[in-house]
């Protein structure tokens, strides 16, 4: 007879209920040892770099950092009143140091991000800096009568800031001075809204018709006997193993003034020749061009949620007296809203962020934010404005985001 005042041991005389908890320890311990890897490699190669992101949109310590002596002088003066003797010799002291040191390009580089034009005034000084003498206001002014502008003062005040909100008010559009804040730049000058609205319109007009031409091929897909849906398939997947400069090569071939559209309606009389159809080289070929690369990105979603719709629900529709389109319109479409949300969340996502397929075939008016973010980041080296532009894309991509959470709901999403 078992005695039940006494726990209950395993063979080997532990506690029953002290093995379990070491079993459910191990057990746990190997499953964190699996998911330590991904983890790393998660925060490696996805966190981290955005983090990074971020953070170089409000840091730059270039002018800090090489400027040492006129750093501490400049923290305390107001930003108003005339630089000092001072300030002007410890101007011309960092400018030695730096023309020694060969750095003065990168301290040169990041006051004209601030104040445009004042690249040549530090570059062109600082080779002329062992020669000047006392009292140095007067000599610099005699060599560059700019130094005397408090504009430049102000700008250098500007960049003397390690933290600034200068490339967040930069990638608006926007002036961020000492002395009045943030000033919005003239209409005419105000290059990076018009970017940001024009890639939410062609973002949108690309994901609006990746809808209308996708929903019925994934209709199609669902519906049609396995034998004509797996060669549609084949078709539909048939871009993923095509080189996508060689998709984009091909559109600039066929949108073209002398290409196969505007031929085809030049054929049939819709245009005269001499009145060809402007297709490339605008926002036209754009949407054109990347409607055919994501076309699979929305396509796959959507098939993914009409396959699993049972084929009775419409019958059951039909039988009640509906018709077939009152039928479609109440019954099936609705079922579809989360394959709907998924594909137009990916495509809209994707779009924002194409860069190659805009610069190829999109021209000047054709142009997206990210092909300005991938110019900075190449060709103009101004990584911080890069930065703060791609953290703005960022943010508009988490509204999205959370947007979608609350219409329909993360939980609903199948993307295959």
């Amino acid at each position: 007879m078992i005695d039940a005042s006494q726990p209950i041991t395993a063979a080997d005389g532990t506690p029953l209920k002290k093995k379990l908890a070491q079993a459910m320890f191990r057990s746990k311990l190997r499953a964190t040892g699996l998911v330590v890897p991904l983890l790393a490699f998660v925060l490696a190669s996805f966190v981290f770099p955005i983090l990074a992101l971020m953070w170089q949109g409000i840091h730059n310590d270039t002018f800090e950092r090489l400027m040492p002596n006129l750093t501490e002088e400049l923290r305390v003066w107001d930003g108003v009143s005339e630089p000092t003797e001072d300030m002007y010799a410890l101007l011309v002291a960092d400018l030695k140091q730096n023309r020694a040191d060969k750095t003065i390009g990168k301290v040169a580089s990041r006051v004209n991000q601030e104040l445009a034009g004042t690249r040549s005034l530090f570059t062109s000084t600082a080779r002329k800096a062992k020669k000047l003498e006392p009292p140095y206001k007067d000599a610099l002014i005699k060599t560059k009568k700019k130094w005397g502008d408090i504009k430049v003062w102000q700008a250098m005040k500007l960049t003397n800031q390690s933290l600034t909100p200068g490339f967040y008010a930069a990638s608006l559009d926007a002036n961020y001075t000492v002395d009045q804040g943030f000033v919005m730049k003239e209409e005419k000058r105000q290059i990076y809204t018009k970017l940001f609205i024009r890639t939410l319109i062609i973002s949108g007009s690309v994901m609006l018709l990746c809808l209308l031409l996708g929903y019925p091929v994934a209709y199609l897909l669902a519906t049609l006997p396995l034998k004509y849906s797996n060669l549609l398939m084949i078709m539909v997947l048939l871009p993923f193993w095509t080189s996508l400069l060689v998709r984009t090569t091909a559109w600039i071939a066929i949108l073209q003034s002398q290409g196969v559209v505007n031929d085809l309606l030049v054929w049939i009389g819709v245009t005269g020749d001499e009145s060809r159809f402007s297709l490339i080289y605008n926002m036209t070929g754009t949407i054109i061009a990347m409607t055919h690369i994501l076309l699979p990105f929305m396509i796959l979603p959507l098939y993914s949620v009409m396959k699993t719709i049972p084929p009775s629900y419409m019958r059951a529709a039909r039988s009640l007296g509906a018709t077939p389109t009152a039928a479609f319109i109440k019954v099936y479409m609705p079922q579809t809203v989360p394959g709907i949300g998924a594909g137009g969340l990916l495509v809209f996502i994707l779009a924002i962020g194409y860069y190659i397929t805009p610069a190829l075939v999109g021209g000047q008016d054709g142009q997206l934010i990210s092909n300005m973010i991938a110019y900075h980041m190449q060709k103009s080296l101004n990584w911080s404005l890069a930065a703060a532009l791609g953290g703005l894309l960022l943010g508009g991509v988490l509204v999205l985001y959370w947007a979608y959470d609350r219409i329909i709901g993360i939980d609903n999403m199948k993307l295959g």
